[in-house]
């Protein structure tokens, strides 16, 4: 009979939290993990065999058996320290994000809105490296649009002389990752793009692309296969409407490195920033200016940030902020105006919402200044986001300058945090901050009292006035 052959195995039903990747063997109301309700979904869950077939066919495409079947431990002390080789993706603000480069045998997610740039991102890095075999797999595009959006790029790419794509460059629209694994084994590529790894589905999971299982699945024997091969993977995902990757969480877990590409499509700018880096810091900032022609890396942001023709307006003040390990002057402007309709509107762009109330509180109460009536909102110009909470004084400032409308002297910038009682608190890396000021001409600037200590003041041509409370800072600004 049929029901009694052992070797066939039956599957089974489960459910799988779809916001942390939490499995239980009944539906449950609120995840015990993340605590989250109604985010338990039923899935069919299909042999161990097909798992055991997914290993196998990752593990056909070793190259060169970097892997042996048996890991056998080993001392610390016989364990090489040395440095991982890093492939250059031929684009420095990747090559920083990640730490220096592309280890080899890592997995990358990079993750973003849709239509933020992506898939333009990693194409037009990918066709500057022609020195390198690279797999492009696309499960969203034909192969038509890839051609006619790789010539757009090499057209107008001022790196490639001959304005033609590389002939090293192989093009895969496949959604079968069994398909994939053995165009891969014919192919032998030394890099590897899946995009995206939401429409990639296994025959060994019994669900839709783009489910828990199926991402998972797919995940796991990607990994399998750039650590038994030594072949790097990318992978490109999607992001849900609360920002976060789309699929289980443990995806991010599986991956050695995560890259967000953030940005408004309404704006110029893109921010590439890495969330995990095993190889490397997360603190690293990456920055783009979407065109027509793909995406310019931007080398000096400060100046692009800033804009020259605010003199005179009031509202508006400059900061000196540092994302990651990178100093740059930002542009704060600020609009406070009766509340007309009775209840004051907070509103902030580009900067938190809840941190904006707690600066506006410190104003009022430390320096005396009513806005309980007003209506107060702040943008950071360029479309960025900075969390450096050294942009407090320049949001206080900027404030002020708008409810007073007195505007900011030229050349005036500042840095420094604010606290509850309205004490300025010293900031890191402030002789970057100063040099970064420095360089673009700013003659005078505002930093905490304590961050002077030590700092030899006379080798800067700028004017540092170091202030300990908020009120010194807005009497230097206004008198």
């Amino acid at each position: 009979m049929p029901q009694n052959n052992p070797t066939m195995a039956k599957d089974k039903t489960m459910y799988v939290c779809e916001n942390c990747g939490q499995e239980s063997p009944k539906w449950v109301g609120k995840c015990p993990a993340c605590g989250q309700w109604n985010t338990f979904k039923e899935i069919r869950v299909s042999s161990e065999s097909g798992t055991m077939a997914a290993r196998s066919a990752a593990q056909s495409v070793r190259s060169g058996g970097s892997v042996s079947g048996k890991n056998h431990p080993q001392l610390l002390r016989d364990i090489s320290a040395k440095d991982e080789p890093r492939i250059s993706m031929g684009d420095g603000e990747l090559d920083r994000v990640l730490g220096g480069g592309l280890v080899p045998g890592s997995i990358v997610l990079l993750g973003g809105e849709p239509g933020i740039g992506k898939s333009t991102l990693t194409l037009q890095t990918i066709l500057g490296m022609s020195d390198r075999k690279v797999l492009y797999v696309s499960g969203e595009e034909s192969a038509h649009q890839l051609k006619m959006r790789a010539e757009r790029l090499c057209s107008s790419s001022e790196s490639n002389t001959q304005n033609s794509t590389p002939n090293t460059l192989f093009i895969l629209t496949e959604t079968s990752l069994e398909a994939i694994f053995e165009q891969i084994k014919d192919v032998q590529p030394e890099l590897v793009v899946i995009d995206s790894i939401q429409t990639i589905a296994t025959e060994t999971a019994d669900s839709s692309a783009g489910s828990i299982v199926q991402v998972r699945e797919c995940a796991s024997a990607l990994l399998r296969f750039a650590k038994s091969s030594g072949v790097p993977v990318i992978l490109i995902g999607h992001i849900n409407k609360e920002g976060s990757l789309a699929g289980p969480k443990i995806l991010e877990h599986i991956v050695d490195t995560v890259i967000q590409f953030e940005g408004d499509q309404q704006h110029l700018y893109r921010i590439l920033r890495a969330t995990k880096n095993r190889f490397g810091s997360t603190s690293e900032l990456g920055i783009y200016e979407m065109r027509q022609d793909g995406l310019r890396q931007v080398s000096n942001p400060s100046e692009l940030l800033l804009n020259s023709d605010h003199e005179g307006l009031s509202g508006v003040a400059i900061s000196s902020a540092v994302e990651g390990v990178r100093p740059f002057l930002v542009e704060t402007q600020a609009l406070v105006s009766s509340a007309a309709y009775g209840t004051p509107q907070r509103s902030a762009t580009g900067f938190d919402q809840r941190r904006l109330n707690m600066l506006l509180a410190v104003l009022e109460k430390r320096v005396g200044f009513k806005l309980m009536q007003k209506d107060v909102f702040l943008n950071i110009a360029g479309g960025l986001r900075v969390t450096d909470m050294a942009m407090d004084l320049s949001v206080i400032a900027a404030v002020l300058s708008s409810n007073v409308d007195t505007p900011i002297e030229h050349g005036w910038c500042m840095a420094g945090e604010v606290g509850l009682s309205g004490e300025v608190r010293p900031v890191a890396r402030i002789e970057q901050r100063i040099g970064e000021a420095e360089k673009l001409g700013f003659t005078n600037m505002i930093l905490p009292r304590q961050n002077l200590q030590g700092l030899d003041s006379k080798k800067y041509k700028i004017k540092l006035h170091p202030v300990r409370k908020v009120e010194e800072a807005l009497r230097l600004l206004f008198g």
